[in-house]
Protein backbone atom coordinates (compact mmCIF):
# COMPACT_ATOMS: atom_id res chain seq x y z
CA UNK A 1 0.00 0.00 0.00
CA UNK A 2 1.32 3.47 -0.82
CA UNK A 3 0.37 6.79 0.67
CA UNK A 4 -1.12 8.05 -2.61
CA UNK A 5 -3.65 5.21 -2.61
CA UNK A 6 -4.54 5.57 1.05
CA UNK A 7 -7.91 6.93 2.13
CA UNK A 8 -7.57 10.14 4.19
CA UNK A 9 -9.53 8.56 7.04
CA UNK A 10 -7.22 5.55 7.12
CA UNK A 11 -4.18 7.79 6.97
CA UNK A 12 -5.46 9.79 9.92
CA UNK A 13 -6.24 6.57 11.83
CA UNK A 14 -2.63 5.45 11.37
CA UNK A 15 -1.43 8.86 12.55
CA UNK A 16 -3.50 8.33 15.71
CA UNK A 17 -1.81 4.97 16.32
CA UNK A 18 -4.30 2.35 15.08
CA UNK A 19 -4.16 -0.13 12.23
CA UNK A 20 -7.11 -0.56 9.88
CA UNK A 21 -9.04 -3.63 11.12
CA UNK A 22 -12.63 -2.89 10.09
CA UNK A 23 -13.67 -2.70 6.45
CA UNK A 24 -13.73 0.92 5.20
CA UNK A 25 -16.56 0.96 2.65
CA UNK A 26 -19.21 3.41 3.89
CA UNK A 27 -19.85 6.63 1.98
CA UNK A 28 -20.76 10.02 3.45
CA UNK A 29 -24.43 9.27 2.80
CA UNK A 30 -24.15 5.89 4.52
CA UNK A 31 -22.48 7.42 7.56
CA UNK A 32 -25.26 10.00 7.80
CA UNK A 33 -27.92 7.31 7.27
CA UNK A 34 -26.99 5.33 10.38
CA UNK A 35 -27.05 8.36 12.68
CA UNK A 36 -30.30 9.57 11.14
CA UNK A 37 -31.81 6.10 11.56
CA UNK A 38 -30.90 6.07 15.27
CA UNK A 39 -32.26 9.57 15.92
CA UNK A 40 -35.45 8.47 14.13
CA UNK A 41 -37.37 11.60 15.09
CA UNK A 42 -40.74 10.19 14.05
CA UNK A 43 -40.44 7.38 16.59
CA UNK A 44 -38.84 9.59 19.24
CA UNK A 45 -41.62 12.15 19.03
CA UNK A 46 -44.29 9.46 18.91
CA UNK A 47 -42.93 7.75 22.02
CA UNK A 48 -42.54 10.97 24.04
CA UNK A 49 -45.65 12.80 22.81
CA UNK A 50 -47.37 11.84 26.08
CA UNK A 51 -44.63 13.64 28.01
CA UNK A 52 -45.09 16.81 25.97
CA UNK A 53 -48.89 16.80 26.28
CA UNK A 54 -48.70 16.09 30.01
CA UNK A 55 -46.13 18.82 30.66
CA UNK A 56 -47.63 21.87 29.03
CA UNK A 57 -49.25 20.49 25.89
CA UNK A 58 -48.62 21.67 22.34
CA UNK A 59 -46.76 24.78 23.50
CA UNK A 60 -44.09 22.59 25.10
CA UNK A 61 -43.76 20.63 21.87
CA UNK A 62 -43.88 23.44 19.30
CA UNK A 63 -41.54 25.83 21.13
CA UNK A 64 -39.61 23.20 23.06
CA UNK A 65 -38.43 21.57 19.84
CA UNK A 66 -36.89 24.83 18.64
CA UNK A 67 -35.11 25.49 21.94
CA UNK A 68 -33.83 21.94 22.34
CA UNK A 69 -32.94 21.78 18.63
CA UNK A 70 -30.75 24.88 18.78
CA UNK A 71 -28.72 23.71 21.76
CA UNK A 72 -28.50 20.13 20.50
CA UNK A 73 -27.03 21.52 17.29
CA UNK A 74 -24.42 23.31 19.40
CA UNK A 75 -23.57 20.00 21.10
CA UNK A 76 -23.42 18.20 17.75
CA UNK A 77 -21.40 20.92 16.00
CA UNK A 78 -18.70 20.75 18.67
CA UNK A 79 -18.65 16.95 18.44
CA UNK A 80 -18.39 17.14 14.65
CA UNK A 81 -15.37 19.44 14.85
CA UNK A 82 -13.60 17.07 17.26
CA UNK A 83 -14.61 14.03 15.19
CA UNK A 84 -12.93 15.55 12.14
CA UNK A 85 -9.67 15.80 14.09
CA UNK A 86 -9.90 12.31 15.66
CA UNK A 87 -11.90 9.93 13.40
CA UNK A 88 -11.76 6.67 15.37
CA UNK A 89 -14.44 4.16 16.37
CA UNK A 90 -13.71 4.96 20.00
CA UNK A 91 -15.22 8.35 19.40
CA UNK A 92 -15.90 10.31 22.54
CA UNK A 93 -13.57 8.56 24.99
CA UNK A 94 -10.67 8.83 22.54
CA UNK A 95 -11.42 12.53 22.05
CA UNK A 96 -11.44 13.13 25.81
CA UNK A 97 -8.09 11.38 26.14
CA UNK A 98 -6.55 13.56 23.46
CA UNK A 99 -7.99 16.80 24.82
CA UNK A 100 -7.67 16.39 28.60
CA UNK A 101 -3.87 16.55 28.67
CA UNK A 102 -1.30 13.89 29.72
CA UNK A 103 -2.12 14.04 33.44
CA UNK A 104 -5.88 13.53 33.06
CA UNK A 105 -5.84 11.45 29.88
CA UNK A 106 -6.53 8.02 31.46
CA UNK A 107 -9.31 9.20 33.78
CA UNK A 108 -10.94 11.34 31.09
CA UNK A 109 -11.01 8.36 28.72
CA UNK A 110 -12.31 6.05 31.46
CA UNK A 111 -15.26 8.16 32.61
CA UNK A 112 -16.26 9.30 29.11
CA UNK A 113 -16.01 5.79 27.71
CA UNK A 114 -18.10 4.19 30.41
CA UNK A 115 -20.82 6.85 30.27
CA UNK A 116 -20.87 6.46 26.50
CA UNK A 117 -21.00 2.67 26.35
CA UNK A 118 -23.57 2.30 29.16
CA UNK A 119 -25.63 5.09 27.61
CA UNK A 120 -25.61 3.19 24.32
CA UNK A 121 -26.67 -0.06 25.98
CA UNK A 122 -29.52 1.84 27.65
CA UNK A 123 -30.46 3.43 24.33
CA UNK A 124 -30.76 0.07 22.59
CA UNK A 125 -32.81 -1.19 25.52
CA UNK A 126 -35.16 1.82 25.47
CA UNK A 127 -35.62 1.77 21.69
CA UNK A 128 -36.63 -1.89 21.66
CA UNK A 129 -38.90 -1.32 24.65
CA UNK A 130 -40.55 1.51 22.72
CA UNK A 131 -40.98 -0.83 19.74
CA UNK A 132 -42.56 -3.51 21.95
CA UNK A 133 -44.83 -0.86 23.44
CA UNK A 134 -46.04 0.40 20.07
CA UNK A 135 -46.49 -3.24 18.97
CA UNK A 136 -48.69 -3.69 22.02
CA UNK A 137 -50.81 -0.70 20.96
CA UNK A 138 -51.11 -2.11 17.42
CA UNK A 139 -52.29 -5.46 18.82
CA UNK A 140 -54.71 -3.73 21.21
CA UNK A 141 -56.29 -1.54 18.52
CA UNK A 142 -56.34 -4.35 15.93
CA UNK A 143 -58.37 -6.55 18.30
CA UNK A 144 -60.99 -3.92 19.14
CA UNK A 145 -59.24 -1.43 21.41
CA UNK A 146 -59.35 -1.17 25.18
CA UNK A 147 -63.09 -0.41 25.05
CA UNK A 148 -63.89 -3.21 22.64
CA UNK A 149 -62.29 -6.18 24.34
CA UNK A 150 -58.89 -5.69 22.71
CA UNK A 151 -56.01 -7.93 23.73
CA UNK A 152 -53.41 -6.50 26.13
CA UNK A 153 -49.95 -8.06 26.09
CA UNK A 154 -48.53 -9.11 29.46
CA UNK A 155 -45.13 -7.93 30.70
CA UNK A 156 -43.71 -11.39 30.09
CA UNK A 157 -44.91 -11.27 26.48
CA UNK A 158 -43.43 -7.80 26.01
CA UNK A 159 -40.05 -8.95 27.32
CA UNK A 160 -40.22 -12.02 25.05
CA UNK A 161 -40.89 -9.75 22.07
CA UNK A 162 -37.90 -7.59 23.02
CA UNK A 163 -35.71 -10.71 23.28
CA UNK A 164 -36.77 -11.79 19.78
CA UNK A 165 -36.16 -8.30 18.41
CA UNK A 166 -32.68 -8.14 19.92
CA UNK A 167 -31.71 -11.57 18.57
CA UNK A 168 -32.82 -10.59 15.06
CA UNK A 169 -30.93 -7.29 15.31
CA UNK A 170 -27.84 -9.12 16.53
CA UNK A 171 -28.01 -11.49 13.57
CA UNK A 172 -28.32 -8.58 11.13
CA UNK A 173 -25.27 -6.94 12.70
CA UNK A 174 -23.26 -10.10 12.07
CA UNK A 175 -23.56 -9.39 8.35
CA UNK A 176 -20.68 -7.66 6.51
CA UNK A 177 -20.79 -3.88 6.66
CA UNK A 178 -21.41 -3.76 2.90
CA UNK A 179 -24.81 -5.39 3.45
CA UNK A 180 -25.58 -3.32 6.53
CA UNK A 181 -24.84 -0.30 4.38
CA UNK A 182 -27.94 -1.06 2.28
CA UNK A 183 -30.02 -1.55 5.42
CA UNK A 184 -28.86 1.81 6.74
CA UNK A 185 -29.76 3.57 3.52
CA UNK A 186 -33.15 1.83 3.49
CA UNK A 187 -33.76 2.85 7.10
CA UNK A 188 -32.95 6.51 6.38
CA UNK A 189 -35.16 6.50 3.30
CA UNK A 190 -38.00 4.86 5.25
CA UNK A 191 -37.64 7.50 7.96
CA UNK A 192 -37.75 10.40 5.51
CA UNK A 193 -40.50 9.07 3.26
CA UNK A 194 -42.54 7.65 6.14
CA UNK A 195 -42.33 10.95 8.01
CA UNK A 196 -43.56 12.97 5.04
CA UNK A 197 -46.37 10.50 4.40
CA UNK A 198 -47.55 10.93 7.99
CA UNK A 199 -47.04 14.70 7.88
CA UNK A 200 -49.36 14.89 4.87
CA UNK A 201 -51.90 12.18 5.74
CA UNK A 202 -52.66 13.01 9.38
CA UNK A 203 -53.84 16.63 8.93
CA UNK A 204 -55.56 15.70 5.66
CA UNK A 205 -57.61 12.86 7.16
CA UNK A 206 -58.51 14.76 10.34
CA UNK A 207 -62.03 16.20 10.30
CA UNK A 208 -61.16 18.83 12.92
CA UNK A 209 -58.07 20.99 13.22
CA UNK A 210 -56.72 23.43 15.73
CA UNK A 211 -55.75 27.06 15.19
CA UNK A 212 -52.17 28.30 15.21
CA UNK A 213 -53.01 30.18 18.40
CA UNK A 214 -53.86 26.91 20.14
CA UNK A 215 -50.73 25.12 18.91
CA UNK A 216 -48.30 27.86 19.89
CA UNK A 217 -49.91 29.40 22.98
CA UNK A 218 -52.31 26.96 24.71
CA UNK A 219 -51.03 25.46 27.94
CA UNK A 220 -52.29 22.11 29.17
CA UNK A 221 -52.36 21.93 32.98
CA UNK A 222 -53.06 18.72 34.91
CA UNK A 223 -53.89 19.81 38.50
CA UNK A 224 -53.67 16.23 39.82
CA UNK A 225 -49.92 16.22 39.23
CA UNK A 226 -49.47 19.09 41.69
CA UNK A 227 -46.99 21.08 39.59
CA UNK A 228 -45.94 24.37 41.23
CA UNK A 229 -45.77 26.63 38.16
CA UNK A 230 -46.19 26.80 34.39
CA UNK A 231 -42.49 27.58 33.71
CA UNK A 232 -41.55 24.49 35.72
CA UNK A 233 -43.99 22.37 33.71
CA UNK A 234 -42.66 23.79 30.42
CA UNK A 235 -39.10 22.91 31.37
CA UNK A 236 -40.15 19.34 32.18
CA UNK A 237 -41.78 19.17 28.75
CA UNK A 238 -38.39 19.70 27.09
CA UNK A 239 -37.60 16.04 27.82
CA UNK A 240 -39.92 15.02 24.98
CA UNK A 241 -37.79 16.86 22.43
CA UNK A 242 -34.42 16.01 23.93
CA UNK A 243 -35.10 12.27 24.03
CA UNK A 244 -35.93 12.39 20.32
CA UNK A 245 -32.64 14.13 19.45
CA UNK A 246 -30.00 11.67 20.64
CA UNK A 247 -27.81 9.00 19.05
CA UNK A 248 -25.89 11.08 16.53
CA UNK A 249 -22.58 9.88 17.98
CA UNK A 250 -23.09 6.82 15.76
CA UNK A 251 -21.39 8.72 12.93
CA UNK A 252 -18.24 8.87 15.06
CA UNK A 253 -18.34 5.19 16.03
CA UNK A 254 -18.43 4.02 12.42
CA UNK A 255 -15.68 6.34 11.15
CA UNK A 256 -13.22 3.44 10.82
CA UNK A 257 -15.64 1.96 8.28
CA UNK A 258 -16.27 5.29 6.49
CA UNK A 259 -14.32 6.61 3.52
CA UNK A 260 -12.59 9.96 4.12
CA UNK A 261 -13.84 9.79 7.69
CA UNK A 262 -11.99 12.93 8.74
CA UNK A 263 -14.63 14.79 6.71
CA UNK A 264 -17.58 12.43 6.34
CA UNK A 265 -17.87 11.51 10.02
CA UNK A 266 -18.36 15.18 10.89
CA UNK A 267 -20.80 15.68 8.02
CA UNK A 268 -22.76 12.66 9.24
CA UNK A 269 -23.19 14.18 12.70
CA UNK A 270 -24.22 17.60 11.39
CA UNK A 271 -26.43 16.31 8.58
CA UNK A 272 -28.35 13.87 10.79
CA UNK A 273 -29.12 16.58 13.36
CA UNK A 274 -30.12 19.27 10.87
CA UNK A 275 -32.42 17.06 8.79
CA UNK A 276 -33.90 15.56 11.96
CA UNK A 277 -34.69 19.05 13.23
CA UNK A 278 -36.56 19.98 10.03
CA UNK A 279 -38.45 16.71 9.64
CA UNK A 280 -39.17 16.43 13.36
CA UNK A 281 -40.64 19.91 13.58
CA UNK A 282 -42.91 19.27 10.61
CA UNK A 283 -44.13 16.07 12.29
CA UNK A 284 -44.72 17.85 15.63
CA UNK A 285 -46.81 20.50 13.90
CA UNK A 286 -48.76 17.89 11.93
CA UNK A 287 -49.69 16.19 15.21
CA UNK A 288 -50.25 19.37 17.21
CA UNK A 289 -52.72 20.83 14.71
CA UNK A 290 -55.03 17.84 15.13
CA UNK A 291 -54.87 17.64 18.94
CA UNK A 292 -58.41 18.67 19.82
CA UNK A 293 -58.59 17.43 23.42
CA UNK A 294 -55.26 16.62 25.12
CA UNK A 295 -56.99 15.15 28.17
CA UNK A 296 -58.90 12.65 26.00
CA UNK A 297 -55.68 11.51 24.31
CA UNK A 298 -53.99 10.98 27.67
CA UNK A 299 -56.97 9.24 29.25
CA UNK A 300 -56.01 5.64 30.20
CA UNK A 301 -59.61 4.69 29.44
CA UNK A 302 -59.40 5.45 25.71
CA UNK A 303 -59.05 2.76 23.04
CA UNK A 304 -55.25 3.03 22.97
CA UNK A 305 -54.96 2.86 26.75
CA UNK A 306 -53.69 6.42 27.03
CA UNK A 307 -51.00 6.15 24.32
CA UNK A 308 -51.62 9.60 22.84
CA UNK A 309 -50.38 9.22 19.26
CA UNK A 310 -51.97 5.78 18.92
CA UNK A 311 -55.33 7.18 20.03
CA UNK A 312 -54.89 10.22 17.79
CA UNK A 313 -54.21 8.15 14.66
CA UNK A 314 -56.95 5.66 15.44
CA UNK A 315 -59.57 8.33 16.18
CA UNK A 316 -59.03 10.57 13.16
CA UNK A 317 -59.36 7.63 10.76
CA UNK A 318 -62.38 6.34 12.64
CA UNK A 319 -64.02 9.78 12.53
CA UNK A 320 -63.40 10.09 8.78
CA UNK A 321 -63.99 6.52 7.55
CA UNK A 322 -65.73 4.75 10.42
CA UNK A 323 -62.72 2.50 10.94
CA UNK A 324 -59.38 3.10 12.64
CA UNK A 325 -57.46 0.68 10.38
CA UNK A 326 -55.62 3.50 8.63
CA UNK A 327 -54.36 4.75 11.97
CA UNK A 328 -53.06 1.28 12.83
CA UNK A 329 -51.18 1.19 9.51
CA UNK A 330 -49.62 4.57 10.35
CA UNK A 331 -48.40 3.09 13.63
CA UNK A 332 -46.93 0.24 11.58
CA UNK A 333 -44.88 2.73 9.56
CA UNK A 334 -43.42 4.05 12.82
CA UNK A 335 -42.79 0.53 14.15
CA UNK A 336 -40.65 -0.34 11.11
CA UNK A 337 -38.63 2.86 11.60
CA UNK A 338 -38.04 2.01 15.25
CA UNK A 339 -36.87 -1.50 14.36
CA UNK A 340 -34.17 -0.21 12.03
CA UNK A 341 -33.24 2.46 14.58
CA UNK A 342 -32.44 -0.35 17.00
CA UNK A 343 -30.43 -2.22 14.34
CA UNK A 344 -28.33 0.93 13.93
CA UNK A 345 -28.06 1.27 17.74
CA UNK A 346 -26.54 -2.21 17.98
CA UNK A 347 -24.12 -1.35 15.15
CA UNK A 348 -22.93 1.84 16.85
CA UNK A 349 -22.79 0.18 20.27
CA UNK A 350 -20.76 -2.78 19.03
CA UNK A 351 -18.17 -0.48 17.42
CA UNK A 352 -17.85 1.44 20.66
CA UNK A 353 -17.40 -1.84 22.57
CA UNK A 354 -14.80 -2.95 19.99
CA UNK A 355 -12.79 0.25 20.31
CA UNK A 356 -13.03 0.47 24.11
CA UNK A 357 -11.89 -3.16 24.36
CA UNK A 358 -9.07 -2.52 21.91
CA UNK A 359 -7.66 -0.19 24.56
CA UNK A 360 -8.27 -2.73 27.32
CA UNK A 361 -11.06 -0.93 29.23
CA UNK A 362 -13.66 -3.71 29.37
CA UNK A 363 -13.37 -6.98 31.29
CA UNK A 364 -12.15 -9.73 28.91
CA UNK A 365 -11.20 -7.05 26.38
CA UNK A 366 -9.07 -9.44 24.31
CA UNK A 367 -12.27 -11.30 23.46
CA UNK A 368 -14.52 -8.35 22.56
CA UNK A 369 -12.06 -6.64 20.19
CA UNK A 370 -11.74 -9.61 17.83
CA UNK A 371 -13.15 -9.37 14.29
CA UNK A 372 -14.30 -12.24 12.06
CA UNK A 373 -13.35 -12.93 8.44
CA UNK A 374 -15.79 -10.23 7.30
CA UNK A 375 -14.05 -7.70 9.58
CA UNK A 376 -17.08 -7.57 11.88
CA UNK A 377 -16.53 -7.39 15.69
CA UNK A 378 -19.01 -10.18 16.17
CA UNK A 379 -18.40 -10.77 19.88
CA UNK A 380 -18.90 -7.06 20.58
CA UNK A 381 -22.23 -7.29 18.72
CA UNK A 382 -23.55 -10.06 20.95
CA UNK A 383 -22.24 -8.45 24.14
CA UNK A 384 -24.22 -5.33 23.20
CA UNK A 385 -27.36 -7.40 22.56
CA UNK A 386 -27.08 -9.37 25.81
CA UNK A 387 -26.52 -6.35 28.05
CA UNK A 388 -29.37 -4.43 26.39
CA UNK A 389 -31.64 -7.39 27.20
CA UNK A 390 -30.43 -7.57 30.79
CA UNK A 391 -31.35 -3.91 31.18
CA UNK A 392 -34.91 -4.73 30.06
CA UNK A 393 -35.44 -7.37 32.76
CA UNK A 394 -36.24 -4.92 35.62
CA UNK A 395 -39.45 -4.05 33.73
CA UNK A 396 -40.78 -7.49 34.73
CA UNK A 397 -40.84 -6.45 38.36
CA UNK A 398 -41.17 -2.70 38.27
CA UNK A 399 -41.54 -0.15 35.50
CA UNK A 400 -40.13 2.42 37.93
CA UNK A 401 -36.88 0.46 38.16
CA UNK A 402 -36.79 0.07 34.39
CA UNK A 403 -37.35 3.80 33.83
CA UNK A 404 -34.42 4.51 36.14
CA UNK A 405 -32.18 2.40 33.92
CA UNK A 406 -33.51 3.94 30.72
CA UNK A 407 -32.97 7.48 32.01
CA UNK A 408 -29.26 6.83 31.45
CA UNK A 409 -30.04 6.64 27.71
CA UNK A 410 -30.67 10.39 27.53
CA UNK A 411 -28.85 12.02 30.44
CA UNK A 412 -25.93 9.59 30.58
CA UNK A 413 -25.37 9.77 26.84
CA UNK A 414 -25.42 13.57 26.77
CA UNK A 415 -22.93 13.73 29.64
CA UNK A 416 -20.63 11.60 27.47
CA UNK A 417 -21.28 13.97 24.56
CA UNK A 418 -20.33 17.00 26.66
CA UNK A 419 -17.16 15.73 28.33
CA UNK A 420 -14.79 15.92 25.32
CA UNK A 421 -16.21 19.33 24.45
CA UNK A 422 -15.61 20.46 28.03
CA UNK A 423 -11.96 19.44 27.73
CA UNK A 424 -11.82 21.14 24.32
CA UNK A 425 -12.99 24.51 25.67
CA UNK A 426 -10.85 24.37 28.81
CA UNK A 427 -7.62 22.35 28.86
CA UNK A 428 -7.24 22.24 25.06
CA UNK A 429 -8.66 25.66 24.19
CA UNK A 430 -5.33 26.73 22.67
CA UNK A 431 -3.69 23.42 21.79
CA UNK A 432 -6.53 21.75 19.84
CA UNK A 433 -5.67 21.37 16.14
CA UNK A 434 -8.90 21.20 14.08
CA UNK A 435 -9.40 18.75 11.24
CA UNK A 436 -10.67 19.60 7.75
CA UNK A 437 -14.21 20.22 9.08
CA UNK A 438 -14.18 22.91 11.74
CA UNK A 439 -16.17 25.83 13.12
CA UNK A 440 -13.81 28.52 11.90
CA UNK A 441 -12.21 31.09 14.23
CA UNK A 442 -11.30 29.86 17.70
CA UNK A 443 -13.75 32.20 19.44
CA UNK A 444 -16.64 30.75 17.42
CA UNK A 445 -15.63 27.19 18.24
CA UNK A 446 -15.23 27.99 21.95
CA UNK A 447 -18.53 29.89 22.12
CA UNK A 448 -20.49 27.06 20.51
CA UNK A 449 -18.68 24.54 22.69
CA UNK A 450 -19.54 26.39 25.90
CA UNK A 451 -23.20 26.65 24.87
CA UNK A 452 -23.26 22.90 24.30
CA UNK A 453 -21.60 22.11 27.64
CA UNK A 454 -23.88 24.45 29.60
CA UNK A 455 -26.94 23.00 27.88
CA UNK A 456 -26.00 19.47 28.92
CA UNK A 457 -25.48 20.70 32.49
CA UNK A 458 -28.93 22.31 32.33
CA UNK A 459 -30.81 19.25 31.06
CA UNK A 460 -29.00 17.04 33.58
CA UNK A 461 -30.58 19.15 36.32
CA UNK A 462 -33.97 19.49 34.59
CA UNK A 463 -34.40 15.79 33.98
CA UNK A 464 -33.57 15.05 37.61
CA UNK A 465 -36.41 17.21 38.96
CA UNK A 466 -39.62 15.72 40.41
CA UNK A 467 -42.33 15.16 37.80
CA UNK A 468 -45.19 14.72 40.29
CA UNK A 469 -45.99 16.37 43.63
CA UNK A 470 -46.04 15.20 46.36
CA UNK A 471 -43.14 12.82 45.82
CA UNK A 472 -43.26 9.23 47.06
CA UNK A 473 -41.57 5.94 46.14
CA UNK A 474 -43.87 5.51 43.13
CA UNK A 475 -43.57 9.07 41.81
CA UNK A 476 -39.91 9.74 42.56
CA UNK A 477 -37.84 10.66 39.51
CA UNK A 478 -35.11 8.02 39.59
CA UNK A 479 -32.91 9.72 36.98
CA UNK A 480 -30.48 11.18 39.56
CA UNK A 481 -30.36 7.78 41.26
CA UNK A 482 -29.50 5.97 38.03
CA UNK A 483 -27.06 8.54 36.67
CA UNK A 484 -25.55 9.20 40.11
CA UNK A 485 -25.20 5.47 40.66
CA UNK A 486 -23.40 5.10 37.35
CA UNK A 487 -21.08 7.98 38.28
CA UNK A 488 -20.25 6.38 41.64
CA UNK A 489 -19.54 3.01 40.02
CA UNK A 490 -17.32 4.49 37.30
CA UNK A 491 -15.35 6.78 39.60
CA UNK A 492 -15.23 4.15 42.35
CA UNK A 493 -13.82 1.52 39.99
CA UNK A 494 -11.22 4.03 38.85
CA UNK A 495 -10.11 4.86 42.39
CA UNK A 496 -10.07 1.25 43.58
CA UNK A 497 -8.26 -0.46 40.73
CA UNK A 498 -8.53 0.93 37.18
CA UNK A 499 -6.04 3.76 37.80
CA UNK A 500 -3.37 1.11 38.35
CA UNK A 501 -3.53 -0.31 34.83
CA UNK A 502 -5.72 1.74 32.45
CA UNK A 503 -3.56 4.25 30.60
CA UNK A 504 -6.14 5.44 28.07
CA UNK A 505 -5.90 4.88 24.30
CA UNK A 506 -2.58 3.21 23.51
CA UNK A 507 -2.81 2.37 19.81
CA UNK A 508 -2.08 -1.01 18.29
CA UNK A 509 0.43 -0.36 15.51
CA UNK A 510 3.60 -2.39 15.22
CA UNK A 511 6.65 -1.74 13.04
CA UNK A 512 5.32 -3.87 10.19
CA UNK A 513 2.10 -1.86 10.06
CA UNK A 514 3.98 1.39 9.93
CA UNK A 515 6.40 0.20 7.25
CA UNK A 516 3.59 -1.17 5.11
CA UNK A 517 1.51 1.97 5.44
CA UNK A 518 4.26 4.45 4.70
CA UNK A 519 6.30 2.45 2.21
Amino acid sequence: MVVAAMDSGEKRLLDLGYKQELRRTLSAVSNFAFSYAIICVVSGITVTFNIGLTNGGTISLSWGWLIVGFFTLCVGASMAEICSAYPTSGGLYFWSAQLAGPKWKPFAAWITGWFNVVGQWATTCSVDFALAQISQIIVLLSTGGANGGGYVLTRNQIVAIIAALLVSQGLLNCLPIQILDYLGLFAAAWNVIGAFVLIIIIPTVATKRQTASFVFTSFNVIPELGFPSKPYVFLLGLLASQYALAGFDASAHITEETKNADKNGAYGILGSIIISLVVGYAYILALSFVVIDPAALLDPGNDAGGYAVGQLFYQIFKDRYGSGTGGILCLGVIAVAIYFASVACVLSNSRMVFAFSRDGALPFSKFWDKVNRHDVPIYAVWLSVIIAFIMVLPSLGSLVAFQAAVSVATVGSFIAYALPTLFRVTVARRSFVPGPVNLGPRWVSLSIGWMGVLWVATITVLFSLPVVYPVDDQTLNYTPVAVGGLFVLVVGSWVLYAHKWFKGPQGNLDDDNVKLAYA
